[in-house]
């Protein structure tokens, strides 16, 4: 990993928080941090020397969460089927609570039903 893809500090707690998931690992294709459950991606994370991306998969709030500042739905076509991407300079404050939500959403969405029996109630 080069010196400028590095997490910013928030990402790397988001990064921490969504691997916390029951069976969550993670892959690292392009260079970006993928979170995964059962194989399928939850949670994408990225950075670089100017910004921080996080991109979820957000069945329930989309259409909420596209309509922030800094969201948009994200790229690739996945913005069709709910995913929406959050990007912030790298030395922004990140609204921490909102993006675990996301994060919350977008494994109970792709996790398999008896994973998502582990958690707390929503």
């Amino acid at each position: 990993m080069g010196t400028s893809t590095r997490l910013s500090r928030d990402g790397a707690r988001l990064r921490k928080l969504a691997l916390s998931y029951p069976e969550a690992h993670e892959d690292m294709p392009w260079g970006h941090h993928a979170i995964k459950v059962k194989g399928k991606s939850f949670v994408f994370l990225a950075a670089d020397g100017e910004t921080f991306s996080l991109s979820a998969k957000l069945p329930s709030s989309a259409g909420v969460a596209v309509k922030l500042p800094f969201a948009s739905p994200t790229e690739y076509g996945l913005g069709k089927s709910g995913w929406v991407t959050a990007r912030f300079p790298r030395k922004a404050r990140v609204p921490m609570e909102l993006l675990q939500l996301w994060i919350d959403e977008s494994y109970r969405a792709i996790a398999p039903k008896r994973l998502v029996a582990r958690l707390p109630a929503e």
